[in-house]
């Protein structure tokens, strides 16, 4: 549990940073001035230490304030103490009742909400419950059992199959489409990515793609608000608008490796580090 800590918890705390920054000094829009002092101070603190606290609604009462995406980690975090207290030794028949349970509760919060977009919002609180509880239950269920799927696709053939789950047009039916991508469709890729072989040429892409992903998943949503009060007061047209978008991906992807490389990975290995010596004099 210390090293999930030490893996997730520095960038939360950036991703706070920079989402305060960008809530008290946006130059498109905000309203920062509507609140005191100490109700930001305290949403920052529950923020960084992901309490949630949806009390600013100027950020459509995210659960933590700042950084919106951090509703996951929170939950993650939840999901991480109970593998660690239960669920590490419960029998895989258990874990698959626990595993459909959870894929009920998946459907349930669809067809209520429409879809599956909810969970880092006060409203949506419970939403986030059960789309991490069947994430992390189907995770550990393919995992326990082994499900691999062998084949020859590579990194091209399960990036496109990826791709067609966002290409989904919207119907009245989301809830449903949306359900059975989640329950059905990612479980199985999953399963092929597992058994997928790399070409060699790619694997630097995949490694620097794994690598960077976390921190522009928690560094991104700043620049999100700013890019929406733009819009909003500005109304671009389509050709400068695309210049915008791709500039924008640019930024996020030069923020997020900066962060990775100068902040990241040296907290990490500091608090690493730490944690290796004290377990050492433990065993002394």
């Amino acid at each position: 549990l210390k090293a999930r800590v030490i893996r997730l918890h520095p960038l939360v705390i950036i991703g706070s940073v920079l989402g305060l920054l960008a809530f008290l000094f946006d130059p498109f829009g905000g309203h920062p001035e509507l609140y005191s002092t100490g109700k930001i101070f305290l949403a920052f603190i529950c923020s960084i230490l992901l309490i949630p606290l949806p009390i600013i609604e100027d950020r459509g009462f995210n659960l933590f304030s700042f950084n919106a995406p951090s509703w996951s980690l929170f939950w993650e975090y939840i999901a991480n103490i109970a593998y660690a207290l239960v669920l590490y030794r419960v029998r895989r028949n258990y874990l698959l009742l626990v595993t459909i349970v959870s894929a009920l509760a998946i459907v349930f919060v669809a067809y209520r909400s429409g879809n599956l977009l909810g969970g880092w919002s006060g409203p949506t609180f419970w939403d986030g419950a059960a789309r991490i509880s069947y994430s992390f239950m189907a995770g550990l269920l393919i995992y326990r059992s082994n499900w691999i799927i062998k084949n020859s696709l590579g990194f091209v053939g399960l990036g496109i199959l990826l791709s067609l789950a966002f290409l989904m047009p919207f119907t009245k039916w989301n809830w449903l489409s949306e359900s059975l991508v989640v329950l059905l469709y990612f479980p199985f890729l999953i399963a092929l990515g597992a058994g997928a072989t790399l070409a060699p040429s790619l694997r630097r892409i995949c490694i620097f793609s794994g690598k960077i992903s976390y921190p522009l998943y928690m560094t991104h949503y700043a620049v999100l608000w700013m890019f929406g009060n733009y819009y909003t007061s500005h109304k671009p047209q389509t050709l400068q608008l695309t210049f915008i978008i791709i500039t924008a991906v640019i930024f996020l992807l030069v923020v997020a490796y900066l962060v990775m490389i100068v902040y990241d990975i040296p907290v990490r290995k500091y608090l690493n580090d730490k944690r290796k010596k004290a377990s050492t004099l433990r065993n002394l």
